[in-house]
């Protein structure tokens, strides 16, 4: 846990990152098993599971993240960024809204760079300095 704690931008960046790249190759993997069986199944249950999966790490990201940072303003990007993505991936399940695929990597990419920028403002020699004591 100590290391989520001193590590949490890294692992959002990390988390983001895997979110983005499952959810780019998504339609290609569906295009190549279409193309090869007959008959259409969906998308396996591992599969799937994996959208909760991105966002429960996310959330212990976004959680350490938010509790070491010293910019005020990056506090309520993060979490509704974060928001924004699980909004996305919860209307993606239920089909509420018709949403185009495209806009889920609008929130995917912001954390990536939210957190890339929290973790170089944080840059420290010690692993307090950038902690709200």
């Amino acid at each position: 846990m100590l290391l989520i704690k001193q590590k949490s931008d890294i692992l959002g960046t990390f988390a983001s990152s895997l979110c983005l790249v499952h959810c780019i190759a998504t339609p290609f993997l569906f295009l190549v098993q279409a193309s090869a069986a007959t008959f259409y199944s969906g998308p396996p249950v591992w599969w799937k599971s994996l959208d909760y999966v991105f966002l429960a790490i996310s959330f212990l990201a976004i959680f350490w993240s938010t509790k070491n940072t010293t910019l005020k303003w990056i506090k309520p990007m993060l979490w509704s960024t974060y928001t924004v993505l699980t909004a996305i991936v919860i209307n993606e399940k239920i089909e509420l809204f018709s949403i185009p695929e495209f806009v889920i990597y609008i929130p995917a990419i912001a954390l990536i760079i939210l957190h890339l920028y929290n973790r170089n403002h944080c840059k420290c020699a010690t692993d307090n300095c950038c902690v709200i004591k």
